[in-house]
């Protein structure tokens, strides 16, 4: 418990600083100077503080406002010494932000009771500080480990398609890595890009009701097929619909429109511009794009610079534009998102 003293007399400050021995308080510094002792309040941290009211330089009722707006001084406790006659500059001390009196001449029994309670309460507001502190420390920590285990549950679902189409694993990581770029560059805040990584990760989770003979056919899709892929939106939506989590709403919403296009083709609503869920016109552009520049059974994958000029090329038809415009402000980093992964071959529909 550290205790500062302000007194420009040295007869005071050495009793008061065997009064404040005796009352528990070890560690005290005294200062003649309030000037040279606010210097060292801001320097270092006291528990209580005991000032006088008449000094030369700075008065204790101009020291007191000055500590008290210290953000770290606002619940310190301030004793000011007075004499019995000075109401006044009691009430202006109180106004100051004073939080106990000591009056000349000091009565040492009542002071040393005063300092001691005041003591053991800075010692409470310490105990009580470092128990929140602690508290939001493992509270950061189970948070942390409850967020990590909720992105390695969704990666693990997600990737249950794999079982029937080995082929689509990685794509959808890098789908969702490429739809967290977008959303940085569209200013979107930490929490949402965190977010639109994990439900982007679940944006072809409808795969799992579409038959095998539809899911795993090589070559291009007849009408017919082409609806029945066209499924794995509304299913996908079905699947996370209802729930109360933030995150899996929009994992279902983005499962439910990402191949929705910008100019009212897309499926399965035909939902034109902003109509469209921000997440889905993001999620659209990285699908798009990831499928392009991966090789399918009926076509070899594309270079990277013609993908990215597909996509620019339909901003404002396919795609939102102010989409596309930020997938061009990062396409250098979504390339080494696109251009280490193995051209494994994915799904003809993704």
């Amino acid at each position: 418990m550290k205790l500062l003293l302000v007194d420009d007399n040295p007869s005071n400050l050495f009793m008061l600083g065997k009064l404040a021995q005796n009352s528990g308080l070890s560690d005290v510094q005294s200062f003649r100077d309030p000037l040279a002792a606010l210097a060292e309040a801001r320097k270092s941290q006291f528990d209580m503080i005991v000032v006088d009211y008449m000094m030369p330089g700075m008065d204790g009722l101009s020291l007191i406002r000055e500590i008290r707006g210290m953000p770290s001084y606002a619940d310190v406790p301030i004793v000011m010494v007075t004499t019995v006659d000075q109401r006044e500059i009691c009430y202006a001390a109180l106004e100051a932000g004073a939080t106990d009196f000591l009056t000349k001449p000091i009565d040492m029994a009542e002071a040393k009771a005063r300092l001691r309670n005041l003591g053991n309460l800075r010692d409470m507001q310490n105990k009580m500080r470092d128990r929140a502190e602690w508290l939001q420390s493992e509270v950061s920590k189970a948070t942390q480990e409850m967020l990590g285990f909720e992105e390695e549950i969704i990666l693990r679902l997600s990737r249950a398609s794999e079982y029937r189409d080995q082929t689509t694993g990685q794509h959808i990581v890098r789908v969702a890595r490429i739809a967290r770029e977008i959303a940085e560059e569209l200013g979107q805040n930490k929490q949402y890009c965190r977010e639109i990584y994990l439900a982007g990760l679940m944006h072809d989770v409808g795969k799992i009701g579409v038959p095998d003979a539809v899911l795993l056919k090589p070559g291009i899709y007849s009408m017919e097929e082409r609806k029945v892929m066209e499924t794995h939106t509304t299913v996908g939506a079905a699947i996370l619909s209802g729930s109360e989590s933030r995150l899996i709403r929009l994992a279902s919403e983005i499962a439910e429109t990402h191949h929705e296009r910008w100019n009212g083709t897309g499926y399965p609503r035909g939902l034109r511009t902003t109509t469209i869920p921000l997440g889905g016109r993001i999620v659209a552009v990285a699908d798009v794009f990831d499928a392009l520049v991966s090789p399918r059974s009926y076509k070899d994958a594309w270079p990277t610079d013609r993908a990215s000029q597909f996509i620019a090329e339909s901003a404002g038809v396919l795609f939102d534009p102010d989409v596309t415009a930020a997938f061009a402000a990062r396409f250098f980093r979504i390339l080494k998102i696109v251009e280490p992964a193995p051209r494994a071959a994915v799904d003809s529909a993704a």
